[in-house]
Formats: C-alpha cells, sequence, structure tokens
C-alpha cells in the first residue's frame, strides 16, 4: 500500500434537474438490488430499462486526494457500468462442519452446508408466500410476544414522492422521509473517530475480494445478508463468520419493507434469519430494512422478532453517510463522484463528536473495487486514526452479544424482553458538508 497523496481529478458529472431523479435511482435500485451479479464467466446484466430524468451539467467535482490507494486497485477508469466481469478470488478457506468462529469460542460449531437445501426454502429473491406452517407459526409468535403493532397502512411503492401523507406524518417515524429514528435505532458509534464498517447485500460472488482485503488489514466488518443470497453463497457466509466478521439480517428478497403487510414483513426478516442460522448455527439480533426503510411498524414487527434496527449515520433530512457505490453498476453514479461522497463524509466525520456508520456494498464489483483500492486504503492511512471494526464491538459490545444463541442476556438483554442497549443515543456536533443524499441500502 502507498501512502503518499493521491490526486484524483474528476470529468463533470450530470444530475437531475428535479426530484424525479431520486424516485427513478430507488426504483432502479429495488430492482437490481433483487438481481445477483454473474460470475466471470457471463455477461454482466443490463441494466434495467428506465425513462431517462431531465439533466443539467453541473460543474466537474473538485479534485480528490486520497491518503493512500492499493497498489493493486483497478484503475477508475476501469470502474464502470457495465463492465466486463472481472475474475473473483477463490475463498481462501471452505471452512468444515464443527468448525469454531474466530474470536466467538462461544458459538457452536459451523453445521454441515450438506443440510443446505434450497428447495426447502422460498424462491430466491421473491416475496415469501405467508401461508406457510413456517411463516404462521413466525405469525402467531410475534401476536404472543406482547409487543402491540402499530395500525400503520404499508405505503405505495415509489418513496416520499408518492406518499405524501405518509411522510408529513412524523408520528409514524419514517425514516425515510426526513430521517426519525427511536430510542433503539443504531445510526452510530459512541466513540469518536470509530467507524461501524457495514457492506450490504451480499453474500455475493465478489464477496471474497473484500474478505482478502480485510484479511490482509485485520480489519473486521458487519456484513448484512440477504437471505436468498445466504443460500446461494453459504461457504461464503461461512467464512465470513468464521474469520471473526458480524452478520446481520437484510431480509430475504430486499423489498422496501414499510411497503409490506405485517404478515409479509414478518416472512422477509423470519426466512432471512432462519436461512442465517441455518448455514452457522447462530441468529442475529441485529437487522438493516433494505433503503433505510423503516417506520414504527417495521420497528415494532422487528422487536417482536428479537432484532433491532442499524441504519447508517444521517446528519439532515436528505444528507446521510451513503457513498452510493451501489448505483455505479446501473450507471446512475459514478466511482469518481462515490469518491467525493467519501471525502464529504470524511470530513463530516472527523467533525463529529461520535463515531460513524457509513453505508457500503458488497454485491456488485464496482462497489468492491472502490472499497478494497480506494476507500479502506484512504481510512487506513488517515490520521489521527479512525478504529475500523463492525458495528457491535463500535458500540462496546463484544461480539457474542451479536447473536441469540452467544449473548448473556446481561449487558444486552433481548430486544423482545424490553431491555435491549445495544443502542448509544449521543448528540453530534457535526459541520454540514455536501454529502451524497438518501438511502441505498
Amino acid at each position: 500500500m502507498k501512502f503518499a497523496t493521491t490526486t484524483l481529478l474528476f470529468a463533470p458529472l450530470l444530475v437531475a434537474a428535479d426530484s424525479a431523479y431520486e424516485d427513478l435511482r430507488l426504483a432502479r435500485h429495488a430492482k437490481i438490488a433483487r438481481q445477483a451479479p454473474t460470475p466471470a464467466s457471463a455477461p454482466p446484466p443490463s441494466p434495467p430499462a428506465t425513462t431517462t430524468p431531465p439533466v443539467v451539467a453541473i460543474p466537474p467535482p473538485p479534485a480528490v486526494s486520497l491518503l493512500s490507494t492499493n497498489p493493486t486497485a483497478v484503475p477508475l477508469t476501469q470502474i464502470v457500468a457495465g463492465q466486463p466481469s472481472p475474475a473473483t478470488i477463490p475463498l481462501a478457506t471452505t471452512y468444515t462442519a464443527g468448525t469454531v468462529p474466530s474470536g466467538l469460542p462461544e458459538a457452536p460449531g459451523l453445521p454441515s452446508l450438506s443440510s443446505i437445501v434450497p428447495s426447502n426454502y422460498p424462491p430466491l429473491d421473491k416475496l415469501p408466500p405467508t401461508d406457510s406452517p413456517q411463516v404462521k407459526a413466525w405469525i402467531a409468535e410475534v401476536a404472543a410476544s406482547g409487543i402491540q403493532i402499530p395500525n400503520i397502512l404499508p405505503t405505495l411503492p415509489g418513496g416520499c414522492g408518492t406518499n405524501a401523507q405518509a411522510a408529513s406524518n412524523t408520528t409514524n417515524c419514517w425514516w425515510t422521509c426526513g430521517g426519525c429514528t427511536r430510542e433503539d435505532d443504531i445510526t452510530s458509534c459512541p466513540d469518536k473517530m470509530t467507524w461501524g464498517l457495514t457492506y450490504d447485500d451480499g453474500p455475493a460472488f465478489y464477496t471474497p475480494n473484500l474478505l482478502q482485503y480485510l484479511a490482509e488489514q485485520k480489519i473486521k466488518s458487519t456484513f448484512f445478508t440477504v437471505g436468498s443470497r445466504v443460500i446461494s453463497a453459504p461457504a461464503t457466509l461461512q467464512a465470513m463468520h468464521v474469520e471473526g466478521h458480524q452478520i446481520s439480517v437484510h431480509t430475504w428478497a430486499h423489498p422496501p419493507l414499510t411497503t409490506l403487510t405485517n404478515d409479509e414483513i414478518i416472512a422477509e426478516l423470519g426466512w432471512s434469519r432462519k436461512a442465517i442460522k441455518d448455514v452457522l448455527g447462530v441468529t442475529p439480533n441485529t437487522f438493516r430494512p433494505p433503503y433505510g426503510d423503516i417506520d414504527d411498524r417495521v420497528r415494532a414487527i422487528a422487536k417482536a422478532m428479537g432484532m433491532v434496527p442499524v441504519l447508517w449515520t444521517r446528519i439532515g433530512p436528505y444528507a446521510t453517510f451513503d457513498t452510493d457505490d451501489f448505483n455505479i453498476n446501473g450507471g446512475i453514479t459514478t466511482v469518481q463522484q462515490v469518491l467525493v461522497n467519501w471525502k464529504n463524509i470524511l470530513g463530516n466525520a472527523t467533525s463529529m463528536n461520535t463515531g460513524f456508520i457509513v453505508l457500503e456494498h458488497d454485491l456488485f464489483p464496482q462497489a468492491v473495487e472502490a472499497a478494497t483500492g480506494y476507500i479502506l486504503p484512504d481510512a487506513i492511512a488517515h490520521q489521527p486514526p479512525f478504529k475500523i471494526e463492525p458495528v457491535i464491538t463500535c458500540l462496546n459490545k463484544p461480539l457474542r452479544d451479536a447473536y441469540v444463541e452467544t449473548n448473556d442476556n446481561k449487558t444486552n438483554p433481548p430486544v423482545a424482553s424490553g431491555g435491549f442497549f445495544l443502542s448509544s443515543r449521543v448528540s453530534a456536533g457535526i459541520i454540514y458538508l455536501a454529502v451524497y443524499f438518501c438511502s441505498t441500502s
């Protein structure tokens, strides 16, 4: 890794002229997020056809100076939409049944992958049916939990623009539209200069590339995993777990949860949680709602199922710590703009009185290449140094507190008991710089 400052000069970008761009961006992300990328032997998927929003030219972003880049980084000019699928790195180790995770001696040994039969689960990347015996059992458990589920109607697809009444109703605490949070929501780390590192939407074809770099740098992360991906790549999930990363729930098929009925939300969270338990032997007690789409109805259902939400740092109604790396693949943004977003996040993060959580992804190769080639090397070289770690440990909790089976229930009582203490709500002094808007988890 080189530690000389690298200055990157970026070409002019185009942005939408009005709010229609945001609805388009989220709609395209919703469609793409349910599709796993193809391996190197097959051509990459074509972006979904959409209507191009009105665009206007803006001045080029400022030159960005990175403190370090990875000497093996893919050149920025090659990290583009529709790029040829690069080769994936094989997992360093395929772990055998019975292996106990690093740093988590309390955990049971890994289950045998021969027990993972895809036909025992719902169709991949589709909303699970709600009339199966398994889902009916989860629905009964939620009803018996004692948690009151608010009578909030599902939202319509399309976000804030198509749900004006819901967006203006602050009593529902809809994070998507305005950034409302509740006491249990995790949005930052309590200690200054601490980065709760997270990646969404895997495990995927290029997750091993990311795992290799994290291992080289001795960094652990939190991975918010999609149930359909878990069943598709169980060996990768086991590697993540054994190597000491935190595993969390990110639904079965990646829908915006506020658009679903209560039973559909239960099915989405339940099947993702079950897939993780079947592959790892442990059950996460945290989840991240796709797109950060959460209101008090979703919170209550998750709480009744024993899970607390992890979002990401937000400094204004439309300004969040989202690199927007996901949208390189679909051509909605560029890697150059992602690095501008990263430096703006960094400028805010170093001015906060708390730590922070950033939204990044490991589903597509462009996002992984941006992380391992540029974002992580720049963060590692920063002085004073960041403490980069999983969300659970950034909250000053041991890794064992992240799972039902290993949590001793003393420092971290189960969420459904009303005693969940993962979150740390502290005020932060923040400089409002230009940080990329909204949510693309």
